[in-house]
């Protein structure tokens, strides 16, 4: 939002929410309607070509936004070394209503002016017509547009919303005002309004243009420079025709230079171009690739999961996962892409910065239901191993195991990589020492009883352990797993507290994989429920209460956070993941992995004393 928001600053449609996208329903129906029952020359192929033309600009955004999060996460040609976080990612949300109003003009313009029914799909003359009119006049009108907009009064109540974002993202290109958006439209429409009452206009010279505007948008708004070298060595005048991305950053970063649209000519000529254009060009495509200290390493809960990654749906990305029905419907897709990293490596998700060491997240490319499958146990550990033989081979003090990359039946909890490989100077981290404090310290203080079920594994036999030592007692109604947690503290002096029991009335259920929906409703009203598995049960009960799977809030000057880490709150961190970070900060020299684990009570003060907070259990 502008300092001071001015006249016709929100949209239109804003109170439809996501709804705003039936404004084009008449006319999308319409034209596939018409396009049908009219026969020869009656039909109108440009009137049909509206629709999809604007999901191609959306496609065309949307490949922009995941490629320059990629690339801005590994750290290559980066020119703002700054964070980005939720506030700038809400702001920036509404990407997509420039995409809506463009769609209007063009079914306007359709319905006013006789000669577009009939449009041609290419004509020449109208092409180089276009570029000439976008050469000259629209470029010149927009840099005085650009400098009027700098103006105190025209950004205080509007150009200085564009301007809160200090690093640029591809969709930052298109966040402005309601207002100066339909300036822009004005401008821009020059070229195309001008072939069309001319005749000379075509459906190529149409969406080339439009594609080409977002093209050159989105291009200088990444964070990364791109463009090599060699272009502007080969064609020493091009530097005045076309910008790049850190010619752009610049005027986001000073303000008061480059105020050209793409072709820099004119801040030449008007003695606005910032002295330091060509030395941050050049400093940023020096900028090598960023090699982390720490590395956390996860993996895609479904197919569809893809989609609410960072590299993603910003939208979805920004908010804790959970299933639309909406993205069910693109699961085609996702298992396409899928099927290009069956056989992949993995690849880099997310960058952060905390206390000078620099973060990364990796993504394994295999899903849930492919652990759970034994027979892709060879392939899976092969992409974990080799990920951790990387890190290694760069240098990466820490490397965290996430989700199911530590399961007991797949590596024995990350053990087997370490007798893989005994030279190792990497850590592997499970963070089983964190999860277990985590549980321990979520459990309301003065219970006395907790109900123990779920599928056995190494932080339920520490927390039961633990619980027992406590004087806590401990309930469970499955036999198999009462005679699991029994022969796990038959070294250990705790009484009778632990009991093979079949009430449920217990308050606080630790709860693991495998609780079904038939005992969640045996719960007495009120229930807590506390995860102590990777992934969080399905909630059955209203009435109850559900805490988060094992994880911590991250401090302030955790930077960089933009996403959330899978059904996670904002901000919050699994405890294997806050795992690694401490095991490097304390520089601890031991690995966590196999049967055993790291002293608890140690990993939570030292997690607590940098930071990092309990999540609170919501009511």
């Amino acid at each position: 939002m502008a300092s001071k928001p001015g006249i016709l600053t929100d949209w239109p449609w804003k109170p439809l929410g996501s709804f705003k996208y039936l404004i084009l329903a008449p006319w999308v129906l319409h034209s596939i309607y018409s396009f049908i029952t009219k026969d020869g020359k009656e039909r109108s192929l440009p009137y049909l070509l509206i629709f999809p033309s604007l999901f191609w600009r959306m496609l065309h955004n949307q490949i922009w936004i995941s490629f320059s999060r990629y690339r801005t996460a590994t750290g290559k040609n980066r020119i703002v070394d700054k964070s980005i976080e939720f506030e700038q990612v809400d702001r920036e949300s509404n990407w997509d209503d420039q995409v809506l109003l463009s769609g209007i003009v063009f079914y306007v313009v359709y319905m006013t002016f006789s000669g577009v029914p009939h449009m041609p799909l290419w004509r020449t003359d109208g092409v180089i017509l276009t570029i000439l009119l976008h050469m000259g006049p629209v470029e010149f009108l927009y840099y005085w547009l650009h400098r009027a907009l700098h103006h105190h009064y025209l950004y205080l109540h509007y150009h200085s919303h564009h301007h809160s974002s200090i690093v640029t993202e591809p969709i930052s290109s298109v966040i402005h005002p309601f207002a100066e958006h339909l300036a822009y439209f004005l401008l821009f429409s020059m070229p195309l309004l001008t072939t069309i009452l001319m005749g000379k206009s075509s459906v190529v010279a149409l969406v080339g243009y439009i594609t080409y505007i977002d093209f050159m948008n989105n291009m200088g708004h990444c964070n990364f420079e791109m463009t090599p070298r060699m272009v502007f060595s080969c064609l020493a005048p091009l530097k005045y025709l076309m910008y790049t991305a850190s010619y752009h950053s610049l005027h986001h970063t000073e303000i008061r230079t480059n105020y050209s649209l793409f072709m820099p000519i004119y801040d030449y000529i008007f003695g606005t171009m910032d002295k330091s254009s060509d030395l941050l060009y050049e400093k940023s495509l020096k900028q090598p690739e960023e090699t982390p200290d720490v590395v956390h390493l996860t993996h895609l809960v479904t197919p569809q999961s893809i989609y609410h990654l960072r590299l993603g749906f910003t939208f979805l990305a920004s908010k804790p996962y959970k299933s639309k029905w909406y993205i069910r419907g693109l699961w085609p897709l996702a298992f396409s892409v899928m099927l290009t990293w069956t056989h992949g490596r993995t690849y880099i998700l997310e960058r952060n910065r905390f206390n000078k060491f620099n973060i990364q997240t990796w993504v394994v490319p295999k899903f849930k239901k492919q652990y759970l499958s034994k027979w892709r146990n060879e392939s899976i550990n092969s992409l974990i191993e080799e990920a951790i033989l990387k890190a290694d081979k760069n240098g990466i003090k820490v490397l965290s195991l996430g989700l199911f990359n530590q399961g007991d039946e797949l590596n024995s909890y990350g053990e087997l990589y370490i007798l893989r490989n005994p030279q190792l100077k990497t850590k592997v981290v499970d963070g089983s020492s964190l999860a277990v404090a985590v549980v321990l310290n979520s459990i309301p203080k003065g219970t006395t009883q907790v109900f123990f079920r779920g599928n056995f594994s190494k932080v339920a036999c520490f927390v039961s352990s633990a619980l027992c030592q406590m004087g806590i007692q401990v309930v469970t109604s499955q036999k198999d797993e009462y005679e699991k947690l029994n022969a796990n503290l038959k070294n250990i002096e705790c009484g009778n507290k632990l009991v093979l029991s079949e009430r449920y009335d217990e308050k606080v259920w630790l709860v693991g994989d495998g609780l079904t929906k038939e005992e969640q409703l045996k719960a007495s009203k009120g229930t807590l429920f506390i995860p102590f598995a990777q992934f969080p049960p399905k909630k059955w009960r209203k009435d109850c209460l559900y805490h988060t799977t094992p994880a911590m809030m991250s401090p302030k000057s955790f930077q960089n956070i933009d996403s959330c880490e899978n059904w996670l709150p904002r901000r919050a961190m699994s405890a294997s993941r806050v795992a690694g970070v401490i095991h490097a900060l304390e520089g601890w020299n031991v690995d966590e992995c196999g049967n055993t684990t790291f002293n608890v009570e140690k990993i939570w003060e030292a997690s607590l004393r940098h930071g990092f907070r309990p999540l609170p259990i919501l009511t």
